[in-house]
């Protein structure tokens, strides 16, 4: 049996991030259902946090994130917070700066973050979601950008993680329309890499974690680090560290555990060293 731990971190309104280590899957579920899942401000700050912490656990190869129930994913950022938070430049920077974090924060795990999306993603929801470095979704998830709706100001840097994940002009499409789209879209964007039928989403999203799960630690991390820094600016980047792990994987016991289990035939128990 695989070993389960959860850890739930309350609100006084109900709305909380809950997460648990099953064997080497780390999985967050956004919990703000009477809201679809829309995050407050204390979700955004506690959304590093729970990274952070699994992607620091030994155990963990993988992390996904879902949202509670079948309606959402995440519907955005909580708007019944905006008059208390956002009517002053303080409280304004306070509550960017917690989106902000919480969208870098996939980007700073060495694993694999993954996206299970069903229902609504929307605004934030939709931010979040091109951080995760996968995007799986059901036939029914729903998609949209509704900051020209709000008049609300969107960061640079999301706008330019939207470039990366799906163009510049579907970038523009999405930002200037503010329309909703649906799966087959997002597909054909390339923001989300495989549908599923509704029925279907949880369980080939454990197909697939569990896919990713089996594989070579190192190599993931290696390939990740290698990825985010071609997405910096030239000056920003770090060769020598991305050359450096690329190295240490064909050094470690890991490559050799790869090559005598394909000389076997056999599945690699692999261990991260």
């Amino acid at each position: 049996m695989l070993r389960f731990v959860e850890l739930v971190i309350k609100k006084n309104d109900m709305s909380q991030i809950i997460y648990r280590k099953d064997g080497a899957v780390g999985r967050v579920t956004i919990s703000n259902p009477k809201k679809f899942n829309a995050m407050t401000l204390g979700m955004w700050l506690e959304l590093p946090r729970v990274l952070k912490e699994l992607d620091e656990d030994p155990d963990v190869r993988v992390i996904v994130v879902s949202g509670e129930g079948e309606r959402a994913f995440i519907s955005g950022a909580d708007i019944s917070e905006f008059d208390g938070l956002r009517d002053a430049q303080a409280a304004q920077d306070k509550f960017n700066a917690a989106v902000a974090g919480a969208y870098n924060a996939p980007s700073l795990c060495q694993k694999p973050v993954v996206a299970s999306i069903r229902g609504i993603c929307f605004g934030g929801g939709l931010g979040f979601a091109a951080a995760c470095d996968v995007r799986l979704c059901s036939e029914d998830a729903i998609f949209r950008m509704p900051a020209a709706r709000l008049g609300l100001g969107y960061d640079p840097e999301g706008v330019k993680r939207f470039m990366d994940v799906i163009g510049l002009a579907n970038t523009a499409d999405i930002f200037y329309s503010a329309r909703q789209f649906n799966s087959k879209e997002a597909q054909r964007m390339g923001f989300v890499s495989q549908i599923f039928a509704n029925e279907e989403l949880e369980m080939q999203t454990d197909s697939y974690v569990k896919l990713v799960s089996e594989n070579a630690p190192l190599t993931m991390a290696a390939a990740k680090f290698a990825m985010n820094q071609f997405l910096k600016p030239e000056t920003d980047r770090d060769p020598a560290r991305a050359a450096e792990l690329f190295e240490h994987c064909y050094t470690s016991a890991d490559y050799a555990e790869g090559r005598l289990a394909f000389a076997q035939k056999r599945t690699p128990v692999f261990t991260g060293k």
